[in-house]
């Protein structure tokens, strides 16, 4: 029997992977699924499985998830896409006896006004209905989108968002990852909700205050319209949807969807999370 983890050659599915062997997970006993598995063939090298796994092809999934106790599934990416996408999956593995099946969703997926939350809400309610051993990963937003963006802070000079004087309880990928595998290699977390999210809450124009001290370099907040903030993401580069779903999740931070004061992840990954401070010194 194995653990299967979905979206593995992604960020966050990735560094589960790689949480589950620090937990002492024999590699063997972890399957490492994604379309494009040739992404991930140094974890093939180490032992770990590897087998291809495409929402949109239930075949591959039902492939993917033989044998399989417990499940991990990475929500998938577009949004438009997701809610079909994660039914084939769960279907899947109920089909192949799956256990336990950990979401990671978003918080407060019940009451969430934003666009990508609607979608988690409609799986944690599909995945409830079919599969009583269902963990629900309720994950915040990453650090990790706002440190990866530091060099484009730097050659902009301004950090443009459409959040207000909204908090965001940000915690890194990492933090989540491990929260994830501990769930995984643990006991009694069938029929949990999870609400995740970092100890340390902070505004956009407090992200600001600190990547300008990070770096020694003034770089300050402006706030613009969601329109116009989906336009300047368009203007990026960015496919439609996915600038005007990122845009409307500044509107959740400004409205407080994107904080919680939960310690939750605290309690799980049994430390404090990843600091704004921290992330950003890793970052540079």
């Amino acid at each position: 029997m194995s653990i299967v983890v979905t979206g593995a050659t992604g960020h966050l599915g990735r560094l589960v992977v790689e949480a589950l062997l620090r937990r002492g997970v024999a590699p063997g006993g972890i399957v490492a699924a994604g379309r494009s598995v040739e992404k991930i063939k140094d974890l093939a090298d180490r032992g770990v499985v590897t087998r291809r796994a495409d929402f949109a092809d239930t075949a591959s999934l039902q492939e993917a998830f033989a044998g399989a106790e417990k499940l991990l599934l990475v929500s998938a990416t577009t949004p438009s896409e997701r809610i079909g996408n994660h039914q084939r999956a769960i279907d899947a593995a109920g089909a192949a006896g799956v256990s336990l099946i950990a979401y990671t969703s978003t918080l407060r997926a019940e009451a969430t006004t934003m666009t990508l939350g609607r979608s988690h809400w409609e799986t944690e309610q599909y995945l409830r209905e079919r599969h009583r051993n269902a963990v629900i990963l309720r994950n915040g937003w990453y650090l990790d989108n706002y440190t990866e963006q530091l060099p484009l802070y730097r050659q902009n000079g301004v950090i443009v968002g459409a959040a207000r004087d909204g908090r965001v309880s940000a915690a890194s990928r990492a933090d989540y990852a491990e929260a994830a595998a501990v769930v995984l290699t643990g006991e009694d977390h069938a029929g949990a909700v999870y609400e995740l999210g970092g100890d340390s809450a902070f505004t956009l124009a407090e992200l600001a205050a600190a990547v300008s001290s990070a770096t020694g370099e003034e770089i300050p907040y402006q706030d613009v319209p969601v329109t116009r903030l989906a336009e300047i993401y368009r203007e990026a580069g960015l496919p439609a949807e996915f600038a005007d779903t990122i845009a409307d999740a500044d509107r959740g931070l400004a409205l407080g969807e994107l904080f919680t004061d939960s310690s939750d992840l605290r309690k799980l990954i049994g430390r404090p999370t990843t600091t704004l401070a921290e992330a950003l010194a890793n970052a540079r």
